[in-house]
């Protein structure tokens, strides 16, 4: 199996622990593809899922509108919050191949003029390009999280980057949204806060993000309602992923997946 073939997962919570019933593997992502395999289960019983969590790909929110027409859906809340951290990480990258040209410029001119080299260093000992490079992670995590050399490395940061803090805020408060709003209509309200701190940041990469979650809203919110998450899919899909690692590829598909059903289901 190539990594570029894909599968769509269908996890089913309330089974959970009968065996068979837990997962559905079904080849490729086209959405006739797919209504074609869950259109198999009898309409009553479709009828009767409440709930779908999904990503924002709108074949998947069509498979679930046609064949579960009386589920409410639900954007995963982590897709959402991985469009804010990855508008946040491609500004850093952005910076970093500032810093990078910055170098390699100062570089040509000190051979130019005979001079040796020798990069500015920082407070903690990093130089700039190393700084940008050795902050990825930091910036994935709360603050309250930081081990004390994060913390200096984020101070350094954002002193030299403010646009950085900035974006790193943005990203923390999408993400306490999710985890300190428990009403639905508050959440409504706390999202059109942050669509007003995106604007007037004028961050290109955050107003592409803004304008992806307030076309997915209505299914974003729906999250309040019983905060349901399709972590149990995406836990299975990175088990299958990492199956695969081990094997260093896989060249018989149907033996594979027989060794799936046998391990996971």
């Amino acid at each position: 199996m190539s990594y570029d073939e894909l599968y769509t997962i269908v996890t089913n919570k309330e089974a959970k622990g009968r065996k068979g019933s837990v997962v559905a593997i079904i080849k490729g992502t086209s959405a006739e593809t797919v209504i074609k395999h869950l259109g198999k289960i009898p309409a009553s019983k479709r009828r009767k899922v409440r709930e779908v969590t999904l990503d924002m790909a709108a074949n998947m929110e069509l498979i679930a509108r046609r064949c579960f027409p009386a589920a409410s859906l639900v954007t995963d809340r982590f897709h959402v919050q991985k469009l804010a951290v990855e508008a946040l990480q491609e500004m850093r990258v952005a910076y970093r191949w500032e810093a990078l040209d910055l170098e390699n410029r100062e570089m040509e001119l000190a051979r130019e003029t005979g001079q040796s080299y020798k990069p500015i260093q920082l407070g903690n000992g990093d130089t700039h390009k190393q700084l940008l490079a050795r902050s990825r992670y930091l910036l994935f995590k709360a603050d309250d999280k930081w081990t004390p050399s994060q913390r200096v490395r984020a101070e350094i940061l954002f002193h030299y980057y403010p646009n950085l803090e900035t974006a790193y805020k943005l990203t923390m408060q999408l993400k306490g949204i999710y985890e300190h709003t428990t009403d639905k209509r508050f959440a409504l309200g706390r999202l059109a806060r942050w669509y007003e701190a995106v604007e007037q940041s004028a961050f290109k990469t955050f107003n592409t993000a803004k304008r992806s979650i307030a076309a997915h809203y209505t299914t974003i919110i729906n999250y309040f309602d019983r905060r349901a998450t399709n972590a149990s899919a995406e836990s299975f899909n990175a088990k299958i992923k990492a199956f695969r690692a081990t094997l260093r590829g896989v060249k018989h598909i149907p033996y594979f997946l027989f060794r799936l059903t046998n391990i996971y289901a």
